[in-house]
């Protein structure tokens, strides 16, 4: 069994070992995530979103759902999201309807 990599299965008797897509031990309600206003060089405005508990691959969704929700660029680092402009009212508006409780601070 160890020869393949299971990609689809109907049947509820295999198990998928697979650490990488296993959910986060800790509730997304439970994450303490914080989104503060942050000013780069040249007085650009950027939004960090701080206190997630989540894997990278999850992060990395996440990250790539804001950014299309805010229209607008952005990147993932060292377990925070960064996005472009202050888009803080919409990014809190869309993680609250994702089930996490974010809380603004900074700015």
């Amino acid at each position: 069994m160890s020869n393949y990599k299971l990609v689809y299965s109907t049947d509820p008797s295999i198990k998928d070992d697979n650490p990488v897509r296993k959910k986060s031990s800790v509730a997304q309600s439970e994450q303490r995530i914080r989104i503060h206003l942050d000013r780069k060089g040249g007085g650009k405005l950027l939004t960090v979103i701080k206190g997630f508990k989540e894997p990278d691959h999850i992060l990395k969704l996440l990250a790539k759902d804001i950014k299309k929700k805010c229209a607008s660029g952005g990147s993932m680092k060292n377990n925070e999201i960064i996005i472009q402009g202050n888009k803080r009212d919409i990014i809190k508006n869309f993680l609250e309807l994702k089930g996490y409780k974010p809380k603004l601070s900074g700015g």
